[in-house]
């Protein structure tokens, strides 16, 4: 039998004069009646006060590359411990951790772990960094900010990643302790968003414009491309126009491939050329680092340098082959490389394995 999820009275939230609670947490906003969970389910009603019950519960640890995120100009080479806990904020009909995504606590016998031990589990296994992950940390984000300052404290990374459906209220907090963070934007249209996600474009636009303003989180965006959906060229072209002018042209942007998944079984994986004339749009808007995932393509995950146009890092899916970056810049001619980079070159690392906790008593 599964134990029962531990209650951590939630923050962000007031109540209202009918009985029930505001969520304030993200733009969904739920009102939430005594007994009753908001979308994500994991925040509940219980005796007037709102409660999370995926503090100190996760679905399961694995020690990935940190370019799985996807992060390439991020220490790049580098193991990233990855985790996340269940529910979520969304409802996209492409979810390709809908198993995790969707799971309710009470069905899952999940293991108790402290913010300390998650700090050390990473420690542990070589990880300078922990990707708070597979489903989004934004409704698990008290469980995040304790284990991110404790990470912080302890000179360990902390990354998000996520879908950055957030409030204004909430963000800062969330955000304190982040060192990086790759944020879904999941298309660039609201009935897209409205239609397949359940949720709202400008929420997320303005996260990433937060992001980039703050200054404080290094920033990477990737757009899973849907056959039919928002692959278009003209939607392309706007996204990676706003992008250029709100957010810069040096936040890399990853297009990754969808497979059929969840909800949209009836749709064919992305071509590759897609991925391809995808990458042709942003470079043409001025974008100076895209890459394209998902699919082996050498060209489109290699990170170039701005000034010279030598290779800088070579990967083939998440595997190394050549590292001339020095000091955070080309080590041809010198030329700075936005993002955060190990002083030396860093081992190739192709795989991921899982890892575990003991649990709590």
């Amino acid at each position: 039998m599964a134990k029962a999820a531990v209650e951590i009275e939630a923050r962000w939230w007031r109540p209202l004069p009918d009985g029930r609670l505001l969520c304030t947490l993200c733009p969904r906003f739920c009102k939430i009646g005594e007994g009753q969970p908001g979308f994500c389910f994991i925040r509940q009603n219980h005796g007037g006060r709102l409660v999370q019950l995926g503090y100190g519960r996760s679905t399961g640890f694995a020690v990935d590359p940190v370019e799985k995120k996807p992060l390439n100009h991020f220490f790049p080479g580098t193991p990233i411990l990855s985790f996340g806990t269940a529910g979520c904020n969304l409802g996209c009909k492409f979810c390709q951790n809908w198993d995790i995504s969707k799971a309710k606590l009470d069905e899952e016998g999940l293991a108790r772990n402290r913010p300390e031990d998650v700090v050390a589990l990473a420690q542990g296994n070589g990880c300078p960094s922990i990707a708070y992950t597979y489903n989004d940390p934004v409704i698990w984000a008290e469980y995040v900010i304790d284990i991110s300052r404790a990470a912080r404290a302890a000179g360990v990374n902390n990354v998000l990643v996520t879908a950055g459906y957030v409030t204004d209220e909430a963000r800062p907090e969330l955000y304190a302790n982040a060192d990086a963070a790759n944020v879904d934007l999941k298309g660039f249209s609201e009935e897209f968003y409205r239609r397949t996600t359940a949720s709202h474009l400008e929420p997320v636009l303005e996260t990433l414009k937060w992001i980039v303003r703050t200054g404080t989180t290094w920033l990477e965006v990737t757009t899973l491309l849907i056959p039919g959906l928002n692959d278009g060229d003209d939607e392309l072209r706007r996204m990676t126009a706003w992008f250029h002018a709100n957010l810069g042209p040096d936040v890399p942007l990853h297009f990754t491939a969808f497979h059929p998944d969840f909800k949209m079984l009836d749709i064919p994986p992305t071509p590759p050329e897609t991925l391809r004339r995808a990458r042709a749009i942003a470079l043409a808007a001025g974008l100076r680092y895209v890459y394209v995932g998902n699919v082996s393509d050498p060209e489109g995950q290699t990170t170039s340098c701005a000034r010279c146009a030598r290779p800088l890092i070579v990967r083939d899916w998440y595997a190394i082959s050549h590292y001339a970056v020095a000091g955070g810049a080309c080590r041809h001619c010198g030329h700075p490389l936005p993002g955060r980079f190990s002083a030396e070159p860093v081992a190739t690392r192709t795989g991921f394995r899982r890892v575990r906790l003991p649990a709590l008593s």
